[in-house]
């Protein structure tokens, strides 16, 4: 597994932490409004990481945050094999794909476009941490607008208490680098991060769709 540069991603990851993205303004919602999208389906995603697992880490985590959102999600397994069995062998030739023809295979209303800017485990002597940052948008199958983009970081570093002095550190990190390996931190990493991205309740989610009992209403 290479390592990727342990400084540069635990800042963005801190910096993105609470709110999923760098910034407060107030996001115009006003094409998701228009289009109301019932239905996704998820693209396969491009992957910028070294990580040859990054694509089906973030996908397996894909569908609840989009579910919990209101919106009825294509089987993502299906969908995936559907573009293989047609000779869509990589991400970039599935993006590139008209949205006409998309609608036209899969009828669904919106498409979820993904990048993976960062997923694995980084590891160092005095720390190290599983990152997974992920951007997306929704595109309007019946139209080609985007709807909506999304960007959202999560690190397993976050709360970490290095205290204790250089052993309490050296022993912090023994055990986190022990954990990263056993335990798959990347892809609970991802679940955080696709919910940060996606969830109505984060600051630049998606709005609920037609399933959610808070569709429609004022977002707060």
């Amino acid at each position: 597994m290479r390592p990727i540069p342990f400084i540069k991603t635990l800042a963005v990851a801190m910096g993105l932490a609470l709110t999923g993205c760098a910034t407060t303004a107030p996001y115009d919602y006003s094409a998701l409004q228009a289009a109301k999208p019932a239905s996704i389906l998820v693209m396969p995603p491009l992957n910028q990481s070294p990580e040859v697992s990054a694509a089906a880490g973030v996908l397996s985590q894909i569908s609840l945050p989009l579910a919990e959102a209101g919106y009825y999600v294509l089987p993502v397994a299906v969908t995936q094999d559907m573009f293989h069995q047609n000779g869509i062998a990589s991400p970039e030739d599935a993006q590139d794909l008209p949205v006409a023809k998309l609608r036209q295979i899969f009828g669904a209303d919106a498409a979820l476009y993904l990048n993976i800017r960062n997923y694995g485990t980084s590891y160092a002597v005095l720390a190290s941490a599983s990152v997974v940052t992920l951007e997306a948008k929704l595109i309007d199958l019946r139209t080609g607008t985007q709807l909506w983009n999304g960007s959202a970081t999560a690190s397993s570093a976050e709360g970490q208490n290095s205290g204790g002095g250089l052993l309490g550190m050296l022993v912090t990190a023994l055990v986190n680098q022990i954990l990263e390996t056993v335990s798959e931190r990347s892809v609970q990493m991802a679940s955080l991060a696709n919910h940060r991205m996606l969830s109505p309740a984060s600051l630049r989610g998606l709005l609920p769709g037609p399933r959610s009992p808070d569709y429609g209403k004022p977002r707060n």
